[in-house]
């Protein structure tokens, strides 16, 4: 799938949902500030062309800004990067499935990476935001976890988009 064709499929589903309108170009570019490095291009476009958060898997990814919710995409970086390390400079948190896991977008890589992140530990996912997206509309996205093995009870799985729509 293209990023056009990305991009509209997210239009869809952001329709659906009724997820906020897109962010303005001026919100982006004071995330990048906080951040300290520029947006990968398909996600500046979804926040530009599409919706301000709201898109991705389940009730969707944080927004840039904090117009509708309490957390938003730059806030880990308000202080700066993380101190301890054990989140690499550039990985932002992008979607959270609850209970200090998150999906997290690696700023630093065009494509962008996702990594992982659950209690305070951090690795890459092996796959970019496109591919992500597409899992997560195929109903197939699930959290990453090393070596692709979950805990023993692993209960942290957005609802596929059939389940979302029936609900």
């Amino acid at each position: 799938m293209t990023d056009d064709e990305i991009i509209e499929a997210c239009r869809k589903i952001a329709r659906k949902r009724q997820a906020p309108p897109p962010t303005p170009p001026e919100a982006v570019a004071k995330a990048e500030h906080v951040i300290g490095f520029a947006f990968p291009p398909l996600l500046r476009r979804l926040y530009t062309e599409v919706s301000n958060g709201g898109f991705g898997p389940t009730d969707g990814v944080l927004p840039v800004d904090v117009g509708q919710w309490h957390e938003h995409i730059a806030e880990a970086y308000e202080y700066g990067p993380d101190p301890t390390g054990g989140v690499p400079a550039g990985v932002v948190p992008l979607y959270d499935w609850g209970c200090t896991m998150w999906s997290m977008i690696d700023f630093r890589d065009p494509d962008g990476a996702m990594w992982s992140n659950a209690d305070g530990d951090c690795w890459p996912q092996g796959v970019n935001l496109a591919q992500w997206l597409l899992a997560a509309m195929d109903g197939e996205l699930r959290f990453a976890w090393p070596n692709g093995v979950p805990p023993e009870n692993e209960w942290h799985r957005p609802e596929t988009a059939a389940q979302h729509q029936e609900s």
